[in-house]
């Protein structure tokens, strides 16, 4: 059952002076309701709740589908889902506030804070800790669908020692040069807070943004969750879903995995960021720059934060596994306007994508915003339901009313023809990168991708003359 707020509902604790949002439908109720469907039948979504919010004022909040299919118990916006990873916002959060009082700085080693860090990782900064960019290896393997730390049956009994297991691998790679991501870098930040704050992480955690945000609904671990209110994690196999039976995290861990949250309190926490209600919002801006790697490039993770630039909006967040994602976006500054986007669910069919399924959801809301977003919602259908009718108001579409550079429209479709690749299979997908081919006759990489999908599905020859062409095209262009 779906539930929504009108428009004009303002979230109490975090009401903004702002004008309301420019382009929003007038019945954007009824087609979030739509597109949580048309999401449930394209992924096999399990249960799911959604909210989506614009300079505090909740403009959606919606559920659909069941939180534990075997009993078919019904999701709705107050259900409780495993949000994992979307553990590390927090602890990210948490150093950044003492980096804006002045009390840790991201370019000083983390040893100036972290007692009995090992020897190799002395010198390595807090920064690389939180962008994934350290080097470090990981405090545990996988082994037999099991989480062991190397000389132990399970996992480490505790901080301590997991930080030893991890300290006894080379690193990975040179500091600073590239992006790996593993839970360990977290570790040392749990760390870093415990040692500054004198308290357990937990405690850290919930004084300093769980209760000030009245976050009631928010804990660690499956056992922390009332069972009537629990979203029962699945899994896909096989284009099947099944229950994913994952083992808990120890508590050493909650510090980046294991959280388990509503749509509404993570509401509450980004609309507290943005409102530089746990940190000021310059500081927020100033850290959420990406860092630039000694391998060249730029590092996707910004002080923790999953971060891209599209549309001209600042987009900032983090997943959870495939199954959930919050995302906060701002043009410029946050004072200028900024949205909120929670997409959580407790597994899908084909494991979709959460980016996907968040932008999903930007696409109804503000199209004129967020063009890509748009772009890629109108490409998934073609590429489910596509005819020759269909493909022709799409091209007229895309030619006109796309709102995307008609320099940036083949690389943005390319994109999109993965995501459908990753999250439908390569059937639909070959449609995309056809018509890609169709705009873009003269584009190597058009052609390259093509080629890459007939090649999947087994269409060698084909892919053989596909790829002749491509490279034909690349030595042309020399």
């Amino acid at each position: 059952m779906y539930r929504t707020l009108a428009a004009a509902l303002l979230c109490a604790l975090f009401a903004t002076p702002f004008a309301s949002a420019r382009d929003v439908p007038p019945d954007l109720a009824s087609q979030l309701n739509s597109q949580l469907q048309a999401n449930r039948e394209r992924y096999g979504i399990a249960g799911q709740a959604v909210l989506v919010a614009h300079n505090g004022q909740v403009l959606y909040q919606g559920a659909s589908g069941e939180r534990d299919p075997a009993t078919h118990a019904r999701t709705t916006v107050d259900t409780i889902f495993a949000a994992q990873s979307m553990a590390k916002l927090l602890t990210s959060t948490l150093v950044m506030q003492l980096v804006d009082q002045g009390k840790v700085d991201l370019d000083a080693p983390a040893s100036r804070y972290v007692p009995d860090l090992p020897t190799a990782w002395q010198a390595i900064h807090v920064r690389d800790f939180l962008n994934h960019s350290s080097g470090i290896g990981e405090y545990y393997d996988r082994v037999d669908n099991r989480w062991v730390s190397k000389g132990y049956p399970g996992v480490a009994p505790d901080l301590a020692a997991a930080l030893k297991v991890a300290g006894s691998a080379p690193l990975q790679f040179r500091t600073g040069s590239r992006v790996q991501y593993t839970q360990a870098n977290y570790l040392v930040l749990t760390a870093l807070l415990e040692a500054q704050y004198r308290k357990p992480y937990p405690v850290i955690a919930r004084e300093r943004i769980l209760q000030p945000l009245k976050m009631t609904s928010t804990s660690w671990g499956a056992a922390s969750v009332p069972a009537q209110r629990a979203a029962m994690p699945y899994i896909g196999k096989d284009g099947q879903l099944q229950p994913a039976n994952e083992d808990p995290w120890p508590n050493y861990g909650w510090g980046h995995a294991d959280l388990q949250t509503t749509v509404g309190d993570m509401n509450r926490f980004l609309q507290a960021l943005a409102t530089g209600k746990l940190v000021r919002t310059a500081t927020l801006e100033a850290l959420w720059q990406p860092q630039t790697l000694t391998g060249g490039g730029s590092n996707f993770f910004s002080t923790g934060w999953d971060t891209t630039r599209s549309d001209g909006y600042t987009q900032v967040g983090h997943d959870g596994g495939t199954r959930v994602r919050a995302r906060l976006a701002y043009k410029g500054t946050l004072a200028s306007g900024y949205w909120v986007f929670v997409y959580l669910t407790n597994g899908s069919a084909r494991n979709a994508w959460s980016s996907t399924l968040v932008e999903s959801t930007m696409a109804v809301a503000a199209p004129s915003e967020f063009p890509h977003a748009a772009l890629s919602e109108r490409l998934i259908g073609y590429a489910l339901i596509g005819d020759s009718s269909s493909e022709s108001d799409l091209r007229a579409w895309l030619s006109e009313s796309s709102g995307i550079a008609s320099d940036e429209l083949e690389r943005a479709i390319n994109a999109t023809g993965y995501a459908i690749r990753n999250n439908l299979g390569n059937r639909p997908a070959l449609k995309v990168f056809a018509l890609n081919t169709a705009l873009y006759p003269t584009s190597a990489n058009a052609w390259d991708s093509l080629a890459e999908c007939h090649a999947a599905l087994g269409n060698a020859e084909m892919a053989k003359t596909l790829y002749a062409k491509s490279k034909a095209l690349v030595k042309s262009a020399l």
